[in-house]
């Protein structure tokens, strides 16, 4: 979504919507210059130094006549005069910064001060790996992270709109959309539950979208949180909100719905049918995870008549040593790998990967020669650990580990009927959940089927080309696909 300017003040009256569009204004003499700038975007040592003091200094021996004199005095090379409103309005998103002698004149000059920070030194993406596209994260630096979503969202409509919470620590927080795209009541929502947060300190994201959330009592993240620039400026470009706090390199988005949680960046950069492939794959992973111990209890403890003749032999083999019940055999080993996972997320990372191998083998191994527990559970329990991780954001695989255990306990209650009634509640429990007023297990329910081509599958760009119905865009079209016609060599001749 692009708006149309008719002169150079619309612009900037537009502009000065978002709170990292400043002016400093300096006189000459008796000529005052104004300076237009994204402070997110600019050098500002750069900009006091080479363009502010060089004009205060040589305005002590010479008078400004014309626009064109600024050009001779700043020892900058990349300096533009021009009335283009395109050129400006491209160069301002772009770190210039625009001086202006008269405000009535359209003709101003355009000094390069562009701020190349966050480029890839420091900011590599922690904990949300890509094999395939760009690994530019966010730091815990607001201007900078605002700045590396204004390189790729080149737009004066990207509003920045910030506020200032906690009592005690005064943390800049700021509200990003885009403008002409984002519905206005997702924008006032978020604004107004953000402003009326009396808390002391504010740490970092996370605690802002436990605060902001629409139902404390679940274990499901309600908003995306991600450190990956690509995932917030497609949350953008669709019709969410994103808020980042100072001090934070995490973004959160909304509003968000179960399936954001399942959607890699990667899904986009592979062909269709492997992005939805591997869409699926993430999907069923977590499926198992969450029922596969469970089942084993449910089987092992009520339903003996359910296992095949050629299993069954193997199971009793396996587990005829086991002084123990299956539910306390399962728990044994989930709380095993829970205090594997615990423990090598907190360790360096050398020693947690040793950790994690060696713990694995060495508990797993003497565990089933102490007959603790039966080798078919272990690798089910193995398998389910792993299958967690498939997620690409961490909270969902957080919610994931936890949901098991209750299920567990279900299941080892009244086998079966005791793992339908805990998918009946989680299902009740989903279709109640909302994200910032909306429905979180959209386009399902409600059903929206318009919105199912980018939710199991990811469909193939030409069809990808509107925005999410349930998301209630100002602007329904990202794009308009043209049919692609093969061309052959020989029509030419």
């Amino acid at each position: 979504m692009k708006t149309e300017f008719k002169n150079l003040d619309q612009l900037l009256q537009f502009s000065r919507q978002s709170s990292d569009f400043k002016k400093t204004s300096i006189l000459l003499g008796k000529q005052e210059v104004n300076i237009f700038y994204y402070i997110t975007l600019v050098d500002a040592k750069w900009m006091q130094q080479h363009l502010i003091l060089v004009l205060q200094n040589r305005s002590l021996d010479s008078k400004i006549k014309k626009i064109e004199d600024i050009k001779a005095w700043i020892p900058i090379n990349d300096i533009e005069i021009t009335d283009e409103l395109t050129n400006i309005q491209s160069k301002l998103l772009k770190g210039y910064a625009l001086v202006q002698l008269h405000e009535n004149n359209p003709k101003c000059a355009l000094v390069n001060l562009a701020d190349h920070r966050g480029l890839r030194e420091n900011n590599d993406t922690e904990n949300e790996f890509s094999v395939v596209g760009p690994k530019v994260g966010f730091v815990e630096d607001l201007d900078t992270n605002i700045s590396l979503l204004r390189a790729q969202i080149n737009i004066p409509n990207l509003i920045i709109k910030e506020i200032i919470v906690g009592t005690t620590s005064k943390t800049r927080v700021a509200i990003i959309y885009i403008d002409g795209v984002t519905n206005k009541q997702h924008i006032q929502t978020f604004e107004q539950r953000l402003t009326a947060i009396d808390h002391d300190v504010v740490f970092d994201s996370s605690v802002l979208d436990q605060i902001i959330s629409d139902n404390s009592l679940t274990p499901f993240p309600l908003f995306a949180s991600t450190e990956r620039r690509e995932r917030v400026v497609y949350s953008l470009i669709n019709g969410q909100v994103a808020v980042i706090t100072d001090g934070s390199p995490y973004i959160v988005t909304g509003p968000s719905t179960l399936f954001d949680f399942f959607i890699s960046p990667e899904d986009y950069y592979l062909p269709w049918i492997l992005g939805s492939f591997f869409r699926l794959i993430r999907i069923f992973g977590v499926i198992f995870s969450l029922f596969a111990t469970s089942m084993y209890v449910a089987i092992t403890t009520f339903h003996y008549e359910v296992i095949p003749k050629d299993l069954l032999s193997p199971l009793i083999f396996s587990r005829k040593n086991v002084p123990f019940p299956p539910f306390i055999e399962v728990l044994f080993l989930e709380i095993t790998i829970e205090f594997l996972r615990e423990a090598g997320a907190r360790l360096p990372t050398k020693i947690g990967q040793t950790l994690g191998i060696v713990g694995g083998i060495v508990i797993g191994q003497a565990a089933v020669e102490a007959a603790l527990t039966s080798n078919i559970l272990l690798i089910l329990v193995s398998l389910s650990a792993l299958a967690s991780f498939t997620t690409p954001i961490y909270k969902m695989s957080n919610a994931i580990r936890f949901l098991r255990f209750p299920i567990i306990i279900l299941s080892a209650i009244w086998g079966e009927i005791g793992l339908f009634i805990g998918v009946g509640f989680l299902l009740v429990h989903l279709s109640r959940l909302k994200s910032l007023g909306s429905p979180y297990i959209v386009p399902i329910f409600p059903l929206r089927t318009k919105d199912l081509k980018d939710s199991f599958i990811r469909s193939s760009f030409q069809f990808l080309n509107k925005r999410p119905q349930h998301l209630r865009p100002n602007s329904l079209f990202r794009y308009l696909p043209k049919s692609v016609k093969q061309k052959n060599d020989l029509d030419e001749e």
